[in-house]
């Protein structure tokens, strides 16, 4: 468990844990409604197969308030995943620990660099990610052709010390 805030705990938990499952399901509404489709993900949709870490917040009570899960793209470099953050807790630093604490993990895995995907309908998503250090960088893999996708990336070697 990584405590972050006395109203906020972030901790790995398997990939089909039931919270985990209800937050992915209510990033998923949120997505159909912003591009208007179902099927928006340019890319393969991560798994309980090829998910490295998911971490999931939860406030003082317990209740999920938000997620965030990595998958490898190489020995070095990994992927950020289903960050989303339910809209009640959104704009209170919940993104930004959930963030910094995918950046540990990932040092602590030994990458050097976290990649990422967002979209055009998601401008929200844009700011944040460039307000903490990520650059716009082309499309990569399943993304390189998606003219709805707008990728990111960041060096971790001064991003986080692991613990």
């Amino acid at each position: 468990m990584i405590c972050v805030a006395a109203d906020l705990r972030i901790e790995a938990v398997p990939f089909d844990h039931p919270d985990a499952v209800a937050l992915r399901e209510a990033q998923r509404v949120e997505l159909t409604a912003r591009y208007g489709t179902p099927d928006s993900e340019p890319g393969p949709a991560p798994t309980a197969a090829d998910t490295t870490v998911f971490l999931l917040a939860c406030d003082a009570d317990g209740a999920a308030v938000g997620c965030g899960a990595l998958r490898a793209l190489g020995p070095d470099v990994g992927e950020v995943k289903r960050m989303y953050v339910v809209p009640a807790r959104r704009r209170g630093g919940v993104a930004s620990a959930v963030l910094a604490a995918l950046e540990a993990a990932a040092v602590r895995l030994g990458w050097s660099v976290l990649k990422l995907e967002t979209g055009t309908e998601q401008p929200d998503a844009m700011a944040f990610y460039e307000r903490h250090g990520y650059h716009r960088i082309p499309g990569f893999g399943h993304y390189a052709d998606s003219e709805l996708s707008v990728c990111y990336e960041r060096a971790l070697s001064d991003a986080v010390s692991p613990a």
